[in-house]
């Protein structure tokens, strides 16, 4: 009886793998059962320590291809994602991966749609894999244990609780930066141990195995408290690259709630600090414009560019804020006259404000970019240029004396705020500020430049949506 007559009768063919991340015997394995035509519906692949006896029945020894079977088609980029899904802990991943597999020998070019529900779901586990072992590398710790044999000499262990099998698949990166060292890193999958010549493997480990300290540690927070900067301090950004889990394994950690408790007190004297650098505030527009021209007090303002000042009624009662000037308003030498400006324009007329009614003007003042040839590109400007030229923007709106000011951007909100916040959090809701007026935050129009297809008209619904609550409350004000 030949194997696709097994298949037909109702045979499953059970695959017990050697070890969770072996990719080659599952390789090898997913060839055979394609060349013997075994749809995925007929095979159970099963792990080290499950059993496959409560899914398969009748013949289970693996089928032998036909001397005339053809050759298995994979493509490049099936195999790059594959080896990384495959150390995925998803115990249906060998049967996503197969199923894959079986398509692709027949829709040559499915891994290109970016809708197919297989394609999209092994290109999340390729993802979390990738985001595990960035963690791995991130957030391992050694810590020295101290032995009483002199000829063993010192030894470091480290603890980490790894959510896939990514353990061997990460052993050639430690053991090339930590090459001049014995080591072991311990974990509840599995674990390694490095003697400085030779690599080897042992069984799961237990968090009371590893150390729980060493001296170094206080030299290290130390090292880690005096390079903690508040001006960059985002939260949310901040526990999403290092999740509070991994904490325990990190002697810095213990330092993170006090130096993020006082950030806030911190950044504001640096603001304040930078701000005295500057001369006597200017009293006019004009003395702003002049001044702005002349300003290096960072970087951006040291590269071939221009100074774009705001421009609009002095007596505006609405300032619009940008991030910064780009290509088109550093050689023009006026703000929103490029993509973004012509855009802002179309969504300012939609809900009825009058551009030449408002003063408009950007957070910094100089087009910060880097040189490709001979095009200028655009790049964001970092914490400390925004809140060096808060001295400008603060300047201008001394003189306004808007009723309402309108931040656009991430960029802008800091600017006026003196600290970052996130759009979607602040956006449709006024934002008291200290002279009386109010603070209104919505996307950058660049932003929606970007975005294409239902995106971007969602994206543009709500920008309509919060210049339309500007231009209320512009006349509740009025």
């Amino acid at each position: 009886m030949t194997a696709l007559q097994h298949v037909k009768l109702g045979t499953y063919y059970v695959v017990h793998l050697p070890e969770a991340d072996d990719f080659d015997f599952w390789r090898e394995r997913a060839r055979a059962l394609v060349q013997c035509d075994v749809p995925p519906d007929r095979i159970a692949w099963v792990e080290p320590g499950g059993s496959g006896d409560l899914f398969a029945h009748g013949e289970r020894r693996m089928p032998v291809p036909p001397m005339d079977a053809k050759p298995v088609r994979a493509n490049r980029r099936f195999v790059s994602l594959a080896r990384n899904a495959i150390l995925h802990s998803d115990p249906e991943r060998f049967a996503l991966l197969y199923r894959l597999l079986w398509r692709l020998q027949s829709s040559p070019r499915m891994m290109e749609d970016k809708a197919d529900p297989d394609v999209r779901r092994v290109e999340e586990l390729d993802k979390n894999v990738r985001r595990d072992s960035h963690k791995m590398h991130a957030f391992v710790r050694f810590r020295l244990v101290e032995s009483e044999d002199e000829e063993v000499g010192e030894h470091y262990v480290a603890w980490f609780e790894p959510e896939h099998h990514i353990l061997r698949a990460n052993a050639g990166f430690f053991m090339r930066r930590f090459s001049n060292m014995r080591w072991s890193i311990l974990t509840p999958r599995g674990s390694l141990h490095w003697d400085g010549e030779t690599m080897s493997e042992g069984p799961p480990a237990e968090r009371h195995d590893a150390p729980g300290g060493d001296p170094m540690e206080d030299l290290w927070r130390t090292y880690y408290a005096s390079i903690f900067n508040p001006a960059r301090l985002k939260i949310g950004a901040m526990l999403k690259e290092m999740p509070k889990k991994y904490w325990k394994n990190m002697p810095e950690a213990s330092l993170i709630p006090e130096l993020v408790a006082g950030a806030q007190g911190r950044e504001a004297k640096m603001v304040e600090k930078g701000a005295l650098e500057f001369e006597e505030r200017p009293d006019t527009l004009a003395a702003i414009d002049k001044a702005i021209h002349a300003c290096r007090k960072c970087p951006i303002g040291s590269l071939d560019n221009h100074a774009v000042m705001g421009e609009g009624p002095q007596d505006a009662a609405l300032m619009i804020v940008g991030e910064q000037p780009g290509d088109q308003e550093d050689q023009i030498g006026r703000p929103f006259v490029g993509p973004a400006g012509q855009l802002l324009d179309v969504h300012l007329e939609k809900v009825g404000i009058d551009r030449r009614a408002a003063y408009v003007t950007n957070a910094v003042k100089h087009f910060k970019y880097v040189q490709r040839g001979k095009r200028r590109l655009h790049q964001n400007p970092g914490a400390k240029e925004i809140d060096t030229c808060r001295w400008w923007i603060e300047s201008e709106r001394a003189i306004v004396k808007p009723k309402l000011v309108l931040a656009m951007g991430a960029s802008a909100a800091r600017g006026l705020l003196g600290k970052t916040v996130s759009i979607s959090k602040v956006r449709g809701a006024p934002i008291p500020l200290e002279d009386g007026s109010e603070l209104w935050v919505t996307a950058h129009p660049s932003y929606l430049l970007r975005l294409e297809g239902p995106a971007r008209e969602e994206q543009a619904r709500l920008f309509d949506a919060d210049l339309a609550a500007v231009k209320t409350r512009l006349e509740e004000l009025a």
